[in-house]
Protein backbone atom coordinates (compact mmCIF):
# COMPACT_ATOMS: atom_id res chain seq x y z
CA UNK A 1 0.00 0.00 0.00
CA UNK A 2 0.76 3.39 -0.88
CA UNK A 3 -0.46 6.66 0.80
CA UNK A 4 -0.77 9.61 -1.82
CA UNK A 5 0.72 13.31 -0.28
CA UNK A 6 0.02 15.22 -3.00
CA UNK A 7 -1.40 18.91 -3.79
CA UNK A 8 -3.23 19.23 -6.72
CA UNK A 9 -3.34 22.81 -8.74
CA UNK A 10 -5.31 24.17 -11.32
CA UNK A 11 -3.41 25.14 -14.28
CA UNK A 12 -3.66 27.28 -17.57
CA UNK A 13 -2.15 27.37 -20.65
CA UNK A 14 -0.15 30.52 -20.35
CA UNK A 15 1.37 28.90 -17.07
CA UNK A 16 2.45 25.39 -18.28
CA UNK A 17 6.27 26.69 -20.50
CA UNK A 18 6.94 28.28 -16.80
CA UNK A 19 7.29 24.67 -15.00
CA UNK A 20 9.97 23.20 -15.93
CA UNK A 21 11.99 26.45 -15.10
CA UNK A 22 10.50 26.80 -11.81
CA UNK A 23 10.61 22.92 -10.77
CA UNK A 24 14.50 23.64 -11.88
CA UNK A 25 15.22 26.85 -9.66
CA UNK A 26 13.51 24.55 -6.22
CA UNK A 27 15.57 21.50 -6.76
CA UNK A 28 18.93 20.19 -6.42
CA UNK A 29 18.21 17.55 -9.23
CA UNK A 30 15.62 17.06 -11.52
CA UNK A 31 15.07 14.24 -13.94
CA UNK A 32 12.74 14.41 -16.91
CA UNK A 33 10.82 11.42 -17.51
CA UNK A 34 9.38 10.58 -21.10
CA UNK A 35 5.51 11.96 -21.26
CA UNK A 36 3.06 9.34 -21.69
CA UNK A 37 -0.38 9.20 -22.72
CA UNK A 38 -2.51 7.44 -20.15
CA UNK A 39 -6.40 6.05 -20.90
CA UNK A 40 -7.79 5.26 -17.98
CA UNK A 41 -11.68 4.39 -16.89
CA UNK A 42 -13.26 4.56 -13.85
CA UNK A 43 -15.88 1.28 -12.25
CA UNK A 44 -18.43 1.36 -10.18
CA UNK A 45 -21.97 -0.02 -9.81
CA UNK A 46 -25.61 1.23 -10.84
CA UNK A 47 -26.08 2.32 -7.24
CA UNK A 48 -22.99 3.91 -6.96
CA UNK A 49 -22.10 1.48 -4.14
CA UNK A 50 -18.20 2.50 -4.54
CA UNK A 51 -18.66 6.01 -3.98
CA UNK A 52 -20.95 5.66 -1.21
CA UNK A 53 -17.87 4.06 0.31
CA UNK A 54 -15.46 7.10 -0.86
CA UNK A 55 -13.63 4.49 -2.79
CA UNK A 56 -12.19 4.78 -6.41
CA UNK A 57 -11.53 2.15 -8.43
CA UNK A 58 -9.56 2.98 -11.83
CA UNK A 59 -7.80 0.89 -14.56
CA UNK A 60 -4.76 2.73 -16.25
CA UNK A 61 -3.62 1.26 -19.75
CA UNK A 62 -0.13 3.30 -21.37
CA UNK A 63 2.03 1.22 -24.10
CA UNK A 64 0.14 -1.86 -23.91
CA UNK A 65 0.69 -2.38 -20.36
CA UNK A 66 -2.36 -1.97 -17.94
CA UNK A 67 -2.55 -1.68 -14.13
CA UNK A 68 -5.73 -1.29 -11.67
CA UNK A 69 -5.91 0.93 -8.62
CA UNK A 70 -8.34 0.99 -5.61
CA UNK A 71 -8.23 4.90 -3.65
CA UNK A 72 -9.87 4.20 -0.02
CA UNK A 73 -11.25 7.06 1.95
CA UNK A 74 -8.70 9.36 2.16
CA UNK A 75 -8.62 13.01 3.05
CA UNK A 76 -8.69 16.87 1.69
CA UNK A 77 -7.24 19.65 3.38
CA UNK A 78 -7.30 22.51 1.46
CA UNK A 79 -5.10 21.20 -2.15
CA UNK A 80 -3.46 18.61 -0.63
CA UNK A 81 -5.01 15.13 -0.55
CA UNK A 82 -4.34 11.96 1.55
CA UNK A 83 -5.51 8.86 0.43
CA UNK A 84 -4.35 5.11 0.64
CA UNK A 85 -3.64 3.44 -2.21
CA UNK A 86 -3.36 -0.15 -3.78
CA UNK A 87 -2.20 -0.82 -7.16
CA UNK A 88 -1.89 -4.18 -9.04
CA UNK A 89 -1.25 -5.32 -12.60
CA UNK A 90 -4.08 -6.49 -14.80
CA UNK A 91 -4.51 -8.91 -17.65
CA UNK A 92 -6.45 -7.04 -20.10
CA UNK A 93 -8.55 -4.08 -19.24
CA UNK A 94 -11.70 -5.34 -16.90
CA UNK A 95 -11.16 -4.67 -13.64
CA UNK A 96 -10.64 -7.41 -10.65
CA UNK A 97 -11.56 -6.66 -7.17
CA UNK A 98 -11.19 -9.76 -5.91
CA UNK A 99 -7.46 -10.19 -7.04
CA UNK A 100 -7.03 -7.19 -4.21
CA UNK A 101 -6.05 -8.35 -0.72
CA UNK A 102 -9.44 -8.83 1.39
CA UNK A 103 -8.07 -6.84 4.09
CA UNK A 104 -8.14 -3.69 2.64
CA UNK A 105 -11.84 -3.47 2.07
CA UNK A 106 -14.11 -1.63 4.72
CA UNK A 107 -16.09 -4.26 7.08
CA UNK A 108 -18.94 -5.49 5.65
CA UNK A 109 -18.32 -4.73 1.84
CA UNK A 110 -19.93 -6.89 -0.22
CA UNK A 111 -17.14 -7.36 -2.53
CA UNK A 112 -18.17 -10.18 -4.81
CA UNK A 113 -21.55 -9.03 -5.22
CA UNK A 114 -20.31 -5.37 -6.59
CA UNK A 115 -17.26 -7.02 -8.21
CA UNK A 116 -20.58 -8.99 -10.57
CA UNK A 117 -22.33 -5.57 -11.50
CA UNK A 118 -18.78 -2.84 -12.30
CA UNK A 119 -19.16 -1.02 -15.10
CA UNK A 120 -17.06 1.77 -16.97
CA UNK A 121 -18.81 5.24 -15.37
CA UNK A 122 -16.43 7.59 -16.99
CA UNK A 123 -12.95 8.00 -18.51
CA UNK A 124 -10.05 10.35 -18.37
CA UNK A 125 -7.52 10.49 -21.36
CA UNK A 126 -4.89 12.93 -20.81
CA UNK A 127 -1.19 13.31 -21.87
CA UNK A 128 1.38 12.91 -18.47
CA UNK A 129 4.63 15.20 -18.04
CA UNK A 130 6.59 14.13 -15.37
CA UNK A 131 9.57 15.23 -13.42
CA UNK A 132 11.24 13.61 -10.62
CA UNK A 133 13.08 16.05 -8.00
CA UNK A 134 15.61 15.78 -5.11
CA UNK A 135 15.88 19.28 -3.05
CA UNK A 136 18.96 20.11 -1.28
CA UNK A 137 17.96 18.26 2.47
CA UNK A 138 17.26 14.94 -0.01
CA UNK A 139 13.20 15.11 0.09
CA UNK A 140 11.85 13.61 -3.11
CA UNK A 141 8.64 15.02 -5.06
CA UNK A 142 7.17 14.22 -7.78
CA UNK A 143 6.10 16.47 -10.15
CA UNK A 144 3.62 15.84 -12.90
CA UNK A 145 1.24 17.79 -15.54
CA UNK A 146 -1.67 16.40 -17.46
CA UNK A 147 -3.29 17.59 -19.94
CA UNK A 148 -6.57 16.09 -21.85
CA UNK A 149 -10.38 15.57 -20.32
CA UNK A 150 -12.98 13.84 -18.80
CA UNK A 151 -15.35 11.97 -20.79
CA UNK A 152 -19.01 10.47 -19.66
CA UNK A 153 -21.90 10.37 -21.40
CA UNK A 154 -21.05 12.13 -24.19
CA UNK A 155 -20.08 14.82 -22.24
CA UNK A 156 -16.51 16.38 -21.72
CA UNK A 157 -14.66 18.86 -19.04
CA UNK A 158 -11.17 19.65 -19.57
CA UNK A 159 -7.71 18.24 -17.79
CA UNK A 160 -4.78 20.87 -17.42
CA UNK A 161 -3.63 19.88 -13.60
CA UNK A 162 -0.51 19.94 -11.76
CA UNK A 163 0.29 17.63 -9.33
CA UNK A 164 3.11 17.51 -6.50
CA UNK A 165 3.31 14.23 -4.79
CA UNK A 166 5.64 13.78 -1.75
CA UNK A 167 7.68 10.38 -2.59
CA UNK A 168 10.08 10.52 0.40
CA UNK A 169 11.24 13.01 2.73
CA UNK A 170 9.62 15.76 5.07
CA UNK A 171 5.91 17.39 4.01
CA UNK A 172 7.79 20.59 4.52
CA UNK A 173 9.47 20.55 1.13
CA UNK A 174 6.34 19.55 -0.60
CA UNK A 175 4.88 22.87 0.95
CA UNK A 176 7.79 25.26 -0.11
CA UNK A 177 7.44 23.88 -3.55
CA UNK A 178 3.71 24.77 -3.37
CA UNK A 179 4.33 28.25 -2.24
CA UNK A 180 7.23 28.68 -4.99
CA UNK A 181 4.13 27.87 -7.52
CA UNK A 182 1.65 29.41 -5.84
CA UNK A 183 4.51 32.87 -5.65
CA UNK A 184 5.88 32.81 -9.38
CA UNK A 185 3.04 31.64 -11.54
CA UNK A 186 -0.87 31.89 -11.56
CA UNK A 187 -2.06 28.19 -10.24
CA UNK A 188 -5.22 28.02 -8.17
CA UNK A 189 -5.42 25.00 -5.50
CA UNK A 190 -7.58 22.49 -6.38
CA UNK A 191 -10.42 20.61 -4.13
CA UNK A 192 -11.76 18.13 -6.39
CA UNK A 193 -10.16 14.94 -7.76
CA UNK A 194 -10.44 13.59 -11.46
CA UNK A 195 -12.71 10.99 -10.06
CA UNK A 196 -14.95 13.34 -8.37
CA UNK A 197 -15.52 15.42 -11.44
CA UNK A 198 -16.05 12.51 -13.80
CA UNK A 199 -18.99 11.69 -11.23
CA UNK A 200 -20.34 14.62 -11.43
CA UNK A 201 -20.31 14.71 -15.36
CA UNK A 202 -21.68 11.00 -15.87
CA UNK A 203 -24.13 11.86 -12.81
CA UNK A 204 -25.71 15.32 -14.80
CA UNK A 205 -24.96 16.18 -10.70
CA UNK A 206 -23.39 19.86 -11.61
CA UNK A 207 -21.71 21.58 -9.01
CA UNK A 208 -23.81 23.94 -6.87
CA UNK A 209 -23.42 26.50 -4.28
CA UNK A 210 -25.30 25.91 -1.00
CA UNK A 211 -28.11 27.58 0.60
CA UNK A 212 -25.91 28.13 3.92
CA UNK A 213 -22.64 27.26 5.61
CA UNK A 214 -24.32 24.27 6.99
CA UNK A 215 -23.20 22.84 9.88
CA UNK A 216 -19.71 21.33 10.96
CA UNK A 217 -19.39 17.37 11.02
CA UNK A 218 -18.37 16.43 14.90
CA UNK A 219 -18.61 13.41 16.32
CA UNK A 220 -19.96 13.29 19.56
CA UNK A 221 -17.02 12.50 21.69
CA UNK A 222 -14.41 14.83 19.88
CA UNK A 223 -11.96 16.45 21.81
CA UNK A 224 -11.40 20.32 21.22
CA UNK A 225 -8.48 20.08 19.28
CA UNK A 226 -10.21 17.69 16.83
CA UNK A 227 -13.28 20.26 17.12
CA UNK A 228 -10.84 22.79 15.47
CA UNK A 229 -9.36 20.92 13.31
CA UNK A 230 -12.32 19.54 11.49
CA UNK A 231 -13.89 23.33 11.68
CA UNK A 232 -11.03 24.53 9.90
CA UNK A 233 -11.07 21.91 7.52
CA UNK A 234 -14.74 21.92 6.71
CA UNK A 235 -14.38 26.00 6.55
CA UNK A 236 -11.70 25.97 4.05
CA UNK A 237 -13.23 23.22 1.85
CA UNK A 238 -16.52 25.54 1.92
CA UNK A 239 -14.50 28.62 0.56
CA UNK A 240 -13.05 26.40 -2.59
CA UNK A 241 -16.23 24.89 -3.24
CA UNK A 242 -17.40 28.31 -3.88
CA UNK A 243 -14.75 29.57 -5.39
CA UNK A 244 -14.61 26.70 -8.02
CA UNK A 245 -18.43 27.36 -8.51
CA UNK A 246 -17.44 30.28 -9.72
CA UNK A 247 -15.75 29.77 -12.51
CA UNK A 248 -18.29 27.29 -13.30
CA UNK A 249 -21.07 30.01 -13.31
CA UNK A 250 -20.56 32.92 -11.53
CA UNK A 251 -22.92 34.51 -9.17
CA UNK A 252 -23.15 37.17 -6.58
CA UNK A 253 -24.76 34.35 -4.23
CA UNK A 254 -21.51 32.29 -5.14
CA UNK A 255 -19.56 34.94 -3.71
CA UNK A 256 -21.64 35.75 -0.97
CA UNK A 257 -20.71 32.15 0.30
CA UNK A 258 -16.94 32.39 0.06
CA UNK A 259 -17.17 35.50 2.21
CA UNK A 260 -19.33 33.16 4.92
CA UNK A 261 -16.55 30.45 4.94
CA UNK A 262 -14.24 33.08 5.85
CA UNK A 263 -16.03 34.62 8.09
CA UNK A 264 -16.06 31.19 9.57
CA UNK A 265 -12.46 30.24 9.55
CA UNK A 266 -11.76 33.85 11.69
CA UNK A 267 -14.79 32.86 14.17
CA UNK A 268 -12.99 29.23 14.68
CA UNK A 269 -9.64 30.70 16.06
CA UNK A 270 -11.64 32.79 18.37
CA UNK A 271 -13.85 30.33 19.20
CA UNK A 272 -11.07 28.14 20.30
CA UNK A 273 -8.79 30.55 21.86
CA UNK A 274 -8.29 28.31 24.48
CA UNK A 275 -5.67 26.02 22.29
CA UNK A 276 -5.04 28.67 19.34
CA UNK A 277 -2.52 31.80 20.14
CA UNK A 278 -4.04 35.10 18.63
CA UNK A 279 -0.17 35.86 18.22
CA UNK A 280 0.55 32.66 16.35
CA UNK A 281 -2.67 33.39 13.50
CA UNK A 282 -2.04 36.99 13.36
CA UNK A 283 -0.44 36.76 10.18
CA UNK A 284 -3.48 34.56 8.74
CA UNK A 285 -6.07 37.00 10.56
CA UNK A 286 -4.81 39.89 8.59
CA UNK A 287 -4.60 37.81 5.59
CA UNK A 288 -8.32 36.81 6.27
CA UNK A 289 -9.19 40.21 6.85
CA UNK A 290 -7.83 42.00 3.03
CA UNK A 291 -10.20 38.86 1.68
CA UNK A 292 -12.60 40.17 3.26
CA UNK A 293 -12.14 43.32 2.15
CA UNK A 294 -11.80 42.65 -1.23
CA UNK A 295 -14.77 41.19 -1.33
CA UNK A 296 -16.82 43.62 1.29
CA UNK A 297 -19.18 45.00 -1.83
CA UNK A 298 -20.64 41.75 -2.32
CA UNK A 299 -23.04 42.60 -0.19
CA UNK A 300 -24.19 45.90 -1.65
CA UNK A 301 -23.97 44.41 -5.12
CA UNK A 302 -26.79 41.74 -4.06
CA UNK A 303 -29.17 44.63 -2.88
CA UNK A 304 -28.66 46.58 -5.50
CA UNK A 305 -29.45 43.79 -7.81
CA UNK A 306 -32.75 42.96 -5.49
CA UNK A 307 -33.42 46.12 -6.15
CA UNK A 308 -33.49 46.22 -9.74
CA UNK A 309 -34.71 42.65 -10.60
CA UNK A 310 -38.54 42.67 -12.08
CA UNK A 311 -39.75 39.92 -10.08
CA UNK A 312 -39.35 41.86 -6.97
CA UNK A 313 -41.62 44.11 -4.73
CA UNK A 314 -39.52 46.93 -4.87
CA UNK A 315 -39.10 47.30 -8.50
CA UNK A 316 -41.94 49.00 -9.65
CA UNK A 317 -41.92 51.33 -6.80
CA UNK A 318 -37.73 52.24 -7.73
CA UNK A 319 -38.49 52.79 -11.26
CA UNK A 320 -41.18 55.50 -10.83
CA UNK A 321 -38.05 57.54 -9.71
CA UNK A 322 -35.94 57.90 -12.47
CA UNK A 323 -33.01 59.80 -10.34
CA UNK A 324 -33.21 56.72 -7.82
CA UNK A 325 -32.49 54.41 -10.91
CA UNK A 326 -29.37 55.98 -12.58
CA UNK A 327 -27.91 56.09 -9.58
CA UNK A 328 -28.58 52.32 -8.78
CA UNK A 329 -27.05 51.68 -12.70
CA UNK A 330 -24.10 53.92 -12.07
CA UNK A 331 -23.36 51.74 -8.66
CA UNK A 332 -23.94 48.66 -10.63
CA UNK A 333 -21.12 49.82 -12.74
CA UNK A 334 -18.48 50.51 -10.43
CA UNK A 335 -18.68 46.94 -9.00
CA UNK A 336 -15.75 44.55 -10.08
CA UNK A 337 -16.76 42.44 -12.97
CA UNK A 338 -16.53 38.27 -13.39
CA UNK A 339 -12.93 38.35 -14.51
CA UNK A 340 -11.43 40.75 -11.54
CA UNK A 341 -13.15 38.71 -9.44
CA UNK A 342 -11.52 35.36 -11.75
CA UNK A 343 -7.93 37.24 -11.10
CA UNK A 344 -8.92 37.78 -7.53
CA UNK A 345 -8.83 33.66 -6.82
CA UNK A 346 -6.07 33.77 -9.49
CA UNK A 347 -3.85 36.23 -7.84
CA UNK A 348 -0.97 35.01 -5.50
CA UNK A 349 -2.01 36.21 -2.16
CA UNK A 350 -5.42 34.34 -2.02
CA UNK A 351 -3.51 31.36 -3.16
CA UNK A 352 -0.68 31.67 -0.69
CA UNK A 353 -3.75 32.41 1.79
CA UNK A 354 -4.92 29.19 1.19
CA UNK A 355 -1.82 27.58 1.31
CA UNK A 356 -0.97 28.72 4.28
CA UNK A 357 -4.38 27.48 6.38
CA UNK A 358 -3.56 24.61 4.95
CA UNK A 359 0.11 24.02 5.76
CA UNK A 360 -0.96 25.68 9.60
CA UNK A 361 -3.93 22.91 10.03
CA UNK A 362 -1.38 20.09 8.16
CA UNK A 363 1.70 20.60 10.47
CA UNK A 364 -0.43 21.51 13.47
CA UNK A 365 1.19 25.12 14.05
CA UNK A 366 -1.12 26.21 16.66
CA UNK A 367 1.01 23.62 19.09
CA UNK A 368 3.90 25.56 18.51
CA UNK A 369 3.33 27.86 21.61
CA UNK A 370 1.31 25.28 23.76
CA UNK A 371 2.03 24.81 27.49
CA UNK A 372 0.68 22.18 29.96
CA UNK A 373 -2.75 24.42 29.93
CA UNK A 374 -3.02 24.55 26.55
CA UNK A 375 -2.54 20.62 25.80
CA UNK A 376 -4.68 19.81 28.84
CA UNK A 377 -7.36 21.87 27.30
CA UNK A 378 -7.07 20.41 23.94
CA UNK A 379 -8.26 17.45 25.30
CA UNK A 380 -11.43 18.58 26.79
CA UNK A 381 -14.40 16.80 25.39
CA UNK A 382 -16.09 19.78 22.76
CA UNK A 383 -19.43 18.82 23.55
CA UNK A 384 -18.99 20.30 27.32
CA UNK A 385 -17.55 23.27 26.07
CA UNK A 386 -20.26 23.84 23.70
CA UNK A 387 -22.86 23.45 26.54
CA UNK A 388 -20.82 26.26 28.43
CA UNK A 389 -20.04 28.11 25.67
CA UNK A 390 -24.52 28.02 24.24
CA UNK A 391 -25.92 28.71 27.63
CA UNK A 392 -23.47 32.09 28.02
CA UNK A 393 -24.23 33.00 24.68
CA UNK A 394 -27.86 32.66 24.82
CA UNK A 395 -28.06 34.51 28.15
CA UNK A 396 -26.29 37.59 27.07
CA UNK A 397 -28.26 37.46 24.10
CA UNK A 398 -30.91 37.92 25.87
CA UNK A 399 -29.40 40.23 27.70
CA UNK A 400 -29.07 42.60 24.68
CA UNK A 401 -32.64 42.07 24.08
CA UNK A 402 -34.62 42.06 27.10
CA UNK A 403 -38.30 41.05 26.66
CA UNK A 404 -40.01 44.04 28.24
CA UNK A 405 -38.17 46.39 25.65
CA UNK A 406 -39.67 47.62 22.64
CA UNK A 407 -37.35 47.00 19.54
CA UNK A 408 -36.84 49.99 17.11
CA UNK A 409 -34.79 49.15 13.26
CA UNK A 410 -31.87 50.97 14.52
CA UNK A 411 -31.70 48.82 18.04
CA UNK A 412 -31.89 45.65 15.39
CA UNK A 413 -29.17 46.99 12.77
CA UNK A 414 -26.61 47.55 15.87
CA UNK A 415 -27.62 44.02 17.06
CA UNK A 416 -26.04 42.06 13.86
CA UNK A 417 -22.62 41.49 14.45
CA UNK A 418 -23.08 40.10 17.85
CA UNK A 419 -25.74 37.76 16.56
CA UNK A 420 -24.10 36.33 13.38
CA UNK A 421 -21.51 35.59 15.75
CA UNK A 422 -23.77 33.60 17.67
CA UNK A 423 -25.43 32.05 14.70
CA UNK A 424 -21.41 31.05 13.78
CA UNK A 425 -20.64 29.30 17.12
CA UNK A 426 -23.74 27.20 16.54
CA UNK A 427 -22.66 26.30 12.66
CA UNK A 428 -19.36 25.44 14.44
CA UNK A 429 -20.57 23.39 16.95
CA UNK A 430 -24.40 22.79 16.61
CA UNK A 431 -23.85 19.17 15.08
CA UNK A 432 -22.96 17.93 18.31
CA UNK A 433 -26.81 17.86 19.26
CA UNK A 434 -29.64 16.21 18.21
CA UNK A 435 -31.45 18.16 15.00
CA UNK A 436 -34.59 18.56 15.44
CA UNK A 437 -34.03 20.27 19.26
CA UNK A 438 -31.52 22.52 17.37
CA UNK A 439 -33.43 23.62 14.38
CA UNK A 440 -36.57 24.17 16.36
CA UNK A 441 -34.02 26.42 18.77
CA UNK A 442 -32.26 28.79 15.95
CA UNK A 443 -35.63 28.71 13.80
CA UNK A 444 -36.69 32.62 15.42
CA UNK A 445 -32.59 33.81 15.89
CA UNK A 446 -32.53 33.43 12.12
CA UNK A 447 -35.62 34.46 11.34
CA UNK A 448 -33.87 37.76 13.11
CA UNK A 449 -31.00 37.78 11.53
CA UNK A 450 -33.00 37.66 8.11
CA UNK A 451 -34.76 40.47 8.91
CA UNK A 452 -31.67 42.37 9.92
CA UNK A 453 -30.69 41.81 6.26
CA UNK A 454 -33.99 43.14 4.68
CA UNK A 455 -33.53 45.95 7.32
CA UNK A 456 -29.85 46.77 6.32
CA UNK A 457 -30.98 46.86 2.45
CA UNK A 458 -34.31 49.03 2.94
CA UNK A 459 -31.51 51.51 4.97
CA UNK A 460 -29.05 51.15 2.02
CA UNK A 461 -31.83 52.46 -0.24
CA UNK A 462 -32.94 55.09 1.92
CA UNK A 463 -29.15 56.27 1.97
CA UNK A 464 -29.52 56.43 -1.70
CA UNK A 465 -32.45 58.03 -1.73
CA UNK A 466 -31.18 60.69 1.10
CA UNK A 467 -29.94 64.39 -0.34
CA UNK A 468 -31.92 64.32 -3.12
CA UNK A 469 -34.73 67.21 -3.57
CA UNK A 470 -37.43 64.96 -5.56
CA UNK A 471 -40.81 63.91 -5.05
CA UNK A 472 -40.93 60.63 -6.25
CA UNK A 473 -37.96 59.88 -3.68
CA UNK A 474 -39.29 61.86 -0.64
CA UNK A 475 -42.32 59.16 -1.62
CA UNK A 476 -40.33 56.31 -2.11
CA UNK A 477 -38.25 56.92 1.74
CA UNK A 478 -41.68 57.27 3.68
CA UNK A 479 -42.97 53.86 1.59
CA UNK A 480 -39.02 52.61 2.93
CA UNK A 481 -40.17 53.80 6.49
CA UNK A 482 -43.57 52.01 6.34
CA UNK A 483 -41.75 48.54 5.07
CA UNK A 484 -39.43 48.81 8.13
CA UNK A 485 -41.87 49.17 10.32
CA UNK A 486 -43.61 46.11 9.04
CA UNK A 487 -40.48 44.03 9.00
CA UNK A 488 -39.84 45.23 12.61
CA UNK A 489 -42.83 44.06 13.92
CA UNK A 490 -42.34 41.02 12.16
CA UNK A 491 -38.96 40.50 13.88
CA UNK A 492 -40.37 41.26 17.60
CA UNK A 493 -42.76 37.88 17.29
CA UNK A 494 -39.43 36.15 16.50
CA UNK A 495 -37.56 38.16 18.99
CA UNK A 496 -40.72 37.40 21.42
CA UNK A 497 -40.71 33.29 20.15
CA UNK A 498 -36.85 33.43 21.18
CA UNK A 499 -37.98 33.29 24.95
CA UNK A 500 -40.19 30.27 24.64
CA UNK A 501 -37.73 27.77 23.21
CA UNK A 502 -36.40 25.26 24.86
CA UNK A 503 -31.88 25.10 25.15
CA UNK A 504 -31.47 22.13 22.62
CA UNK A 505 -28.08 21.56 24.65
CA UNK A 506 -29.24 20.49 27.15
Amino acid sequence: MDTEIELKFLVSDAVVPLIPALITQFAKTVTNKPSRSLQNAYYDTPSRELRALDIGLRTRCCDNQCEQTIKLAGEVVGGLHQRPEYNLPLEGTRPDLLAFDAAIWPHGMQVGSIADNLYPIFSTNFIRRTWLIETDSGAKIEVVLDKGEISASGKVEPISELEVELVEGSRQELFALADKLVRESNVRLGLYSKAARGYRLADDNPLKASKSIGFVPLKRDATQEQALIESINYAIRFVQKHEACYFIKPSLKTLKRVTDGIRLIRHTFWLFDDIVSKDDTDLLRTELKWLLSELAWVENAIQLKTYTSKRHAYYKKINSAPELTQVINDLKQLQPSIEDVQELFHSTRYNRLLLQLTTWLIEKQWRKSWGQAEFKAAEEPVADIAKRLFAKDWHDMHELIPEQKVFTDKDYLALRTRLENSLLSGNCLGALFNKDDRSEFRIPWLDISHGIYELSTLEYLKQLCAGHEDLELAKIQSWLDQKSEFLVSAMEQSRHATFDTDPYWL
